[in-house]
């Protein structure tokens, strides 16, 4: 039985589901929003670490992200919250010739897309990050205007302005079935009820998948697993976010910040990946990563460390999001995030917020091509 009627149903309220809906109904539209979990941001948008950079190989990324940092970096004199925002850059490193050349040759493409980035020799990369370790060091690029804040205070700011300007949330609601009558989209049905509405949005991350089978689609979307962890808090030392984008036995990256409260973020890519739903932390992942950050900045060898957890990264085949309408008439895909949900979701809420009233802008074209669900895959972004 129905019990009320929405202009669409977002299913998943984690790092693109809420600013999608706060979009959305700042547009004038009646929200939805459906989670099997007990509040927002409970699936993988609780185990990001804060970075929002526009630093990325693709101009899609690059396009959605500046909209993102633009929303970020401006949010506590918009909108009053605290949200932890520090502008300390990104910086990825190169000890190798590999990554020199790589790092090199996207500075013309990340210019072109409206990205501030230069490539600096490792006199000038010292001067940015004096505690790099200086032997092999190459150089490596700098993106001032890159950042980081709370994910737990924006997410959690962000849902409040969308009930605030009428999204309607419902958690503990795990969705069931999604009524396709001839070509079209009718209703959602979950556990509790059913509600009608002539689009729904797929944002539920990990189990994207799932949700695209109830209209039959296959959706290329994989989870696999990556740990996280923090250390205690220490004398502010480190401005930006440095990234290493080497490969070695266990991981093939790694990357870490400071908090402006001064506890060390950090975070590995193990290699190879460890596919799968698990979230339980491993014994192998704090030994790994803690080897190479040492090796990077060694300065960081006495720092203790506090906590690790483990968190999901929905992936697909070229490393970049499927976003798009799709399938029968009124789906809507905004999934396979591959771990920048939280960089990418305040930029793209937006998106989706116009894809669904039809309303996209010339911006809107080149996004919405590099991120086509009916897109062909070939290769892998440079930068994941």
């Amino acid at each position: 039985m129905t019990t009320r009627a929405y202009d669409v149903i977002i299913i998943g309220a984690g790092s693109i589901g809420v600013p999608a809906a706060w979009s959305m109904t700042r547009s004038g539209l009646n929200v939805l929003v459906l989670d099997r979990m007990a509040s927002p941001g409970q699936g993988s948008n609780k185990s990001a670490i804060g970075g929002i950079r526009a630093t990325h190989s693709e101009p899609a990324k690059i396009r959605v992200c500046l909209r993102s940092l633009e929303i970020a970096s401006t949010w506590h004199d918009v909108y009053g919250d605290d949200i932890e925002w520090t502008t300390g850059g990104y910086s990825f490193v190169a000890y190798q010739e590999r990554e020199e050349s790589t790092l090199k040759s996207l500075l013309e493409k990340q210019k072109a897309s409206g990205l501030t980035i230069d490539w600096y020799n490792a006199d000038g990369l010292l001067a940015i990050v004096p505690d790099l370790n200086p032997a092999g060091l190459i150089g490596g690029t700098f993106s001032p205007g890159d950042g980081h804040c709370s994910p737990l205070l924006l997410g959690h700011a962000m849902y409040r302005q969308a009930v605030n300007a009428g999204a309607e949330f419902r958690f503990r609601e795990t969705v069931q079935s999604i009524s396709v009558d001839g070509d079209r989209v009718r209703s959602v049905t979950t556990d509790r009820g059913t509600y009608a509405a002539p689009t729904v949005v797929n944002a539920a991350g990990g189990w994207a998948a799932e949700i695209g089978t109830m209209v039959g689609i296959s959706h290329p979307v994989q989870p696999d697993s990556h740990e996280a962890g923090i250390t205690e808090p220490v004398q502010h030392f480190l401005e930006p976010m440095l990234v290493d984008i080497s490969p070695a036995p266990g991981s093939s990256n790694y990357y870490f910040f400071q908090l402006a409260t001064g506890q060390v973020v950090f975070c590995l890519t193990p290699s190879p990946l460890i596919p799968g739903m698990d979230r339980r932390e491993t014994s192998t992942f704090l030994p790994l990563v803690s080897r190479r950050m040492m090796q990077l900045m060694p300065r960081l060898a006495n720092l203790r460390v506090r906590r690790t957890w483990r968190g999901l990264y929905p992936m697909t085949p070229d490393g970049a999001p499927l976003v798009g309408r799709m399938g029968p008439e009124g789906y809507v895909a905004a999934i396979g995030m591959c771990g920048q949900g939280f960089m990418l979701g305040p930029g793209l809420g937006e998106t989706v917020d116009r894809i669904v009233r039809s309303a996209t802008i010339d911006e809107d074209e080149s996004v919405l091509a590099g991120f086509s669900p009916n897109r062909k895959f070939s290769g892998e972004a440079a930068l994941k």
